[in-house]
């Protein structure tokens, strides 16, 4: 078994879980924030047979769509201080996969 993360915006999450449901995967997730522009993230958790990964990074890739983008708050602080805004790729998704030596369910 492996376990795929994947750290994705807030406003793809709906859509992909849809995606991996539909497919016949099934994921957990939680909520966080990061990045440059401290986006809100939902970081999925997916347990999946070894050669199912692939497929799940392929539903991953074709539904996180990246653009560019910066907060509005961000921006007038800049602008208040002079200093350009800097703008920051968002709507990726990062993904990390590692093997599960034990899976429980109770």
């Amino acid at each position: 078994m492996k376990m795929i993360m994947a750290i994705v915006p807030r406003d793809q999450t709906d859509h992909l879980l849809e995606c991996l449901v539909g497919a016949g995967f099934t994921a957990t997730f939680t909520e966080g924030r990061g990045g440059v522009l401290r986006q809100a993230e939902h970081m999925l958790f997916i347990a999946v047979p070894a050669e199912s990964v692939e497929a799940v990074l392929e539903i991953i890739r074709s539904n996180c769509r990246s653009h560019i983008g910066i907060e509005s708050v961000m921006a007038q602080n800049f602008i208040k201080s002079g200093v350009q805004p800097v703008t920051a790729e968002v709507g990726w998704a990062m993904t990390f996969v590692w093997d599960l030596d034990r899976v429980e369910n109770y």
